[in-house]
């Protein structure tokens, strides 16, 4: 064995620690971000085009070495900037990097486009010193291209596969490439995206911590678009504590984003202060079974059920059941059609002369052009969306945009916390995405077990707006008492 492999190997060993835990060992000289770097690449190298294929990674960062580099001569010098200096972390194919990577939302379509300059959450990630190690790959169009796609499949990148059973299990949409990466250990941590799930459903499918934010925590400023209304960026990690210092460096007020200017004054910086193992002491959490719980499997029910438990040990007053009233309601995705067009053709219309699309119709059209390679499950959702008018009056679609935010808030979330004096409710895995995305509402999901023939399940809680504090509080405590997650098996 060469002392470069045993480095690198031996680096291996911290990607499966804290983000604190690794900060303290690069303090004390006993691992580099450039150790950190190289280990990620070897595993890379190993499990994800190779071994069992996970097909995670679309894209390396040309520069990551040299940030690297950078990064361990600032530590020497001025010390860390933060409790992510270092630390390499993969982002979603649909956020804006100005550097040498492409950004496609996994389509081919874009595989020549770059972008003119970082996305806000591209920008914060540098400043806080977090090394940008590649572009995860994703499904295509952030899954809003047809219906019946599967989970973390692309054009430009192919199938993103579950590393605790490729083949096997779900890997979960659309930050699936996010997902898959983190718990392969590929990265430390990395940034995914979610108009409805995309965070929540891989992080509880690869057995990982995913905070899906309030919608205006983290600017949506250089993300490719879906929704104006339910797009938001969010922390993938390993445990809550990485996440929660991942969100704390993503968040902040954009200028150029509107939705970023309500975030509270007393927005707490650092969000792992108030960590403690026993937060969850009187905290009422409220079980919504109609609707939710009983569309769950069998095997991970009883997961589920354990979790309660855990939840009532830790010292939590579980409220079960707390149905939510609109629970039943007819949901459909009307908003996110009518709202994909303009939000599109916005960001395609500002991109360079020499990328083939400029707009939705571009899209479609260049999808008919290379229908072999493009269409192999339709696109059913863009053809609906190019249908209208771009601009937003259809009375169908405020009728529509309304009545999410009645039976999401007034009729839904706002109701049965106010019903039962609940701080949060629990939902099973990505089960409750939907009703807390319409609303615009935070989540978090925490490994909670695995079933029977070992896939991962997630348990996930949901609170009102920029309840963020209490949510990542209440899940480290509950963390802290199921120790779920174990690392998946990658060597046969």
């Amino acid at each position: 064995m060469t002392q470069a492999h045993s480095m690198v190997t031996g680096a291996e060993a911290w990607l499966e620690r804290s983000i604190p835990e690794i900060q303290a060992g690069m303090d004390a000289g006993e691992v580099s971000a450039c150790d950190l770097v190289a280990a990620c690449l070897s595993r890379i190298a190993r499990y994800d085009k190779a071994g069992p294929g996970i097909n995670a990674v679309l894209e390396i960062n040309p520069d990551a070495w040299h940030i690297a580099e950078a990064l361990d001569l600032e530590r020497r010098i001025h010390g860390p900037r933060g409790p992510l200096h270092g630390i390499p972390v993969l982002v979603k194919d649909n956020i804006d990097t100005g550097d040498k990577m492409h950004t496609s939302a996994g389509s081919l379509a874009l595989k020549d486009s770059y972008a003119a300059r970082d996305a806000f959450v591209a920008q914060r990630l540098r400043a806080a010193g977090a090394v940008i190690l590649g572009k995860a790959n994703m499904t295509e169009w952030a899954n809003f291209m047809t219906r019946g796609m599967p989970s973390g499949y692309s054009s430009r990148g192919g199938q993103v596969k579950n590393p605790y059973g490729p083949g096997r299990f779900d890997v979960g949409g659309s930050s699936s490439g996010s997902g898959a990466a983190v718990a392969a250990g590929l990265a430390v941590a990395a940034v995914g995206t979610e108009t409805s799930g995309s965070i929540l459903s891989p992080s509880s499918q690869n057995s990982l911590v995913g905070i899906k934010p309030t919608v205006g925590l983290v600017s949506r400023t250089g993300i490719i678009p879906i929704s104006h209304s339910q797009d938001t960026a969010g922390p993938m990690a390993r445990c809550v504590v990485d996440a929660a210092l991942m969100l704390q460096a993503l968040a902040g007020r954009d200028e150029g984003d509107p939705a970023t200017w309500r975030i509270p004054a007393d927005f707490p910086a650092d969000l792992t202060a108030a960590f403690d193992k026993g937060a969850l002491r009187g905290a009422r959490i409220g079980v919504p079974r109609k609707g939710y719980w009983d569309k769950l499997p069998s095997g991970k029910q009883a997961v589920m059920e354990e979790a309660i438990r855990a939840l009532r040990d830790a010292g939590a007053e579980v409220v079960d059941p707390a149905d939510i009233p609109s629970a039943n309601a007819e949901w459909d995705l009307a908003v996110l059609v009518y709202e994909f067009k303009p939000a599109l053709n916005a960001y395609l219309g500002r991109l360079a002369p020499h990328v083939p699309v400029h707009s939705l119709r571009d899209v479609i059209e260049f999808n008919l052009r290379h229908a072999e390679k493009m269409l192999q499950y339709g696109q059913a959702w863009m053809l609906e969306a190019e249908a209208t008018s771009g601009t937003l009056t259809e009375p169908a679609y405020l009728a529509a945009r309304l009545r999410d935010l009645r039976w999401s808030r007034d009729e839904g979330i706002d109701a049965v916390l106010a019903a039962h004096r609940l701080d949060a409710l629990l939902f099973p895995g990505n089960l409750g995405a939907g009703i807390a995305a319409k609303a615009g509402y935070p989540s978090i999901t925490v490994p909670a077990g695995y079933t029977e023939d070992g896939e991962p399940v997630g348990a996930t809680f949901t609170g009102p707006a920029f309840s963020e504090p209490a949510l990542v509080r209440w899940a480290y405590a509950f963390e802290q008492v199921i120790q779920a997650r174990r690392a998946p098996r990658l060597d046969g």
